[in-house]
């Protein structure tokens, strides 16, 4: 490998490197949330939405809620979730997700997906009507009206609940919950007329969030805040840049950020949870995103067309709700199966989405087979490894060639001495005349840089490799290798330092001793380059980069020490197959060969 091709190569390395190194030492810093701003009681909530969906035009706002009171509740009660709903309002204010836990111990409390409000983090979803014509704020149903059961006493996917309130004046509200065995709730709503007069009022729903959450992770490559799809235009907002919105002069204390749509959802994305309003998508509808300075309140809306009900008629309007984990089988049945446009986007693929996408696909597909996430990373390394082989072929192929040239690059740079051009000009020809590529040994390393981050991508946001176990001691695929250097791996009775904290970079596991060993050996493949300061930079590399991925997810550097064994094997063999022979002995013998040192001071023989 020649001066130019080991410089490309060098050159491409150390901007990997420098961007790994960055992104572990600098991560980006959490911003606290300020106690003093949270909102503790519904009576602080803002006005609900009222603008026209179509013109924009104002309504006549509905007046601030009530605080809220101990109304009675019913239970939710399905295969992932429990919970219950409150009849103030009819929110859906208590889920909890029965198949998550916080931590990989079983007895972890499960992950609290919406909270009432009153505790801290309060976060619900409502849905509701607000008046225009015929009718005033007094009549129609708040987020704070105290409903009545008509049917059911527990929400099962078998068993629906309906809510009924009756005005007074000839309107009788109805608000009919159901929920499938997966993540998606229907709340079907219809006004019943059975006054002399034609009434109109609009139906909204809104997700309201009191804070950010408190398990933010404001991670450069995760998108957590607002998500919304608008005619199939996908919006990711984080939770800062919505505090950024332009201010509505008349209401300080409010910016908003508002889209009429034909068809699309709305919601927040946490890292692995998530909750979205869903309209009727053959109906235009307003997606408004909200937040309220004075309150620290997220609001997101869907707010639908008037509905005008003639005396003696009903109208009826239905929004689903998806509230639950990013399940990727879910939420594809949700867009392919249920009519909901680009909802597979709602996971953050990333700008690598034409990779990401399909290289999760492939290892889905492959643990359904296999049945354990880190036996199907390893196979996913061998089929990408394939994928790649015609490429990474010619690429070890010109690498042989390039060898076999070797004693006459070396004849030329003895006739060119200091000749810089003329030793260039001759190295082209060589290279013309054997027809070798110097730059297709760079092509393997280039390409395998976006799968790497596109695999990266893969299994930080993906809940599937959450918790996913492998084998012994990995039992979390998405978090660093547990063993330490501190407690021999495990054998000695105490236990390592406390995973990400800068003692357990120093002090590292099994995998990333594994990772450093297997690109050290990868690199014995060649004689060290005759630079030196080239030559203790490519010694170095490897133990570098064993304690800068030492700290990232575990599959991530399982699929590493995969990609390196398999390359090893991949170059070993066609090197050979080409008349060259890799000395991988000999190369490590000379590594690690003390050399004499230089005396400064002893005049050079002339």
């Amino acid at each position: 490998m020649d001066d130019q091709n080991k410089n490309l190569i060098l050159a491409t390395v150390l901007s990997f490197g420098v961007i790994m190194a960055w992104t572990v030492l600098f991560p980006p810093e959490d911003l606290p949330v300020d106690p003093a701003t949270q909102t503790t009681t519904s009576a602080e909530d803002p006005t609900l939405p009222t603008a026209d969906p179509v013109t924009g035009a104002a309504t006549t706002p509905t007046e601030a809620p009530e605080p809220a009171t101990q109304a009675a509740r019913i239970a939710i009660e399905t295969g992932e979730f429990s919970g219950s709903l409150s009849l103030q309002g009819g929110r859906i204010d208590d889920l909890a997700l029965n198949n998550y836990r916080e931590t990989i111990d079983p007895d972890a409390d499960v992950v609290r997906l919406l909270r009432p409000v009153g505790e801290p983090g309060a976060y619900f979803a409502t849905f509701g009507w607000t008046a225009t014509e015929g009718l005033d704020a007094t009549l129609v149903p708040g987020p704070d009206t105290i409903w009545s059961v008509e049917s059911g006493d527990t929400l099962t996917p078998d068993s629906p609940v309906t809510l009924i309130w009756d005005n007074g004046a000839g309107q009788v509200f109805r608000k009919t919950v159901s929920v499938d065995d997966e993540f998606l709730f229907t709340f079907e709503q219809s006004v019943q007329n059975a006054s002399d007069t034609a009434v109109s009022a609009r139906p909204y729903g809104l997700l309201r969030r009191h804070g950010q959450p408190d398990d933010l992770k404001n991670f450069f490559i995760l998108h957590e805040g607002l998500v919304r799809m608008t005619d199939g235009e996908l919006e990711e907002t984080g939770y800062d840049d919505i505090t950024d919105y332009e201010v509505d002069p008349r209401e300080r204390t409010q910016a908003e950020r508002l889209d009429v749509t034909a068809s699309g959802w709305i919601g927040y994305t946490d890292h692995y949870w998530m909750t979205t309003l869903i309209p009727d998508q053959s109906s235009p509808f307003r997606s408004t995103s909200k937040y309220f300075d004075s309150r620290d309140l997220y609001q997101a809306e869907a707010v639908m067309p008037i509905e005008t009900i003639a005396p003696g008629e009903t109208a009826t309007v239905t929004t689903r709700l998806f509230a639950g984990a990013k399940e990727w089988e879910a939420i594809r049945h949700y867009e392919n199966e249920e009519g909901v446009a680009g909802f597979l986007d709602s996971i953050d693929w990333g700008w690598f989405f034409f990779l990401t996408k399909p290289i999760f696909a492939l290892l889905h597909f492959l643990n359904i087979y296999i049945g354990n996430m880190g036996w199907s990373i390893l196979m996913l390394t061998v089929i990408l490894k394939i994928i790649v082989l015609p490429l990474a072929y010619k690429s070890y192929v010109s690498m042989a060639r390039m060898k076999e040239l070797q004693p006459e690059m070396e004849a030329l740079k003895e006739r060119t001495g200091d000749d810089k051009q003329a030793m260039q000009q001759g190295m082209m020809k060589l290279y013309k005349d054997n027809k070798v590529n110097p730059a297709a040994g760079c092509l393997p390393i280039l390409l395998q840089i976006p799968i790497f981050f596109s695999l990266y991508k893969v299994i930080f946001v993906t809940i599937e490799l959450r918790h996913a176990p492998w084998i012994g001691w990995i039992r979390d695929l998405s978090a660093p290798d547990p063993s330490s250097i501190a407690n021999l791996f495990g054998l000695l009775p105490w236990a390592g330092p406390e995973p990400g904290s800068i003692l357990a970079l120093m002090l590292i596991g099994i995998l990333p001793i594994m990772l450093g060993v297997s690109m050290w050996m990868q690199q014995k493949l060649n004689p060290a380059p005759t630079d030196p300061t080239q030559q203790m930079i490519f010694a170095w590399m490897p133990w570098v980069f064993m304690f800068m991925l030492g700290s990232f997810a575990s599959g991530l550097v399982l699929y590493w020490i995969a990609n390196n064994v398999i390359t090893f094997i991949q170059q070993y063999a066609i090197m050979r197959s080409h008349g060259a022979k890799p000395d991988v002995f000999g190369n490590i013998k000379s590594s690690i060969k003390r050399k004499k040192p230089v005396d400064l001071d002893k005049p050079k023989d002339k």
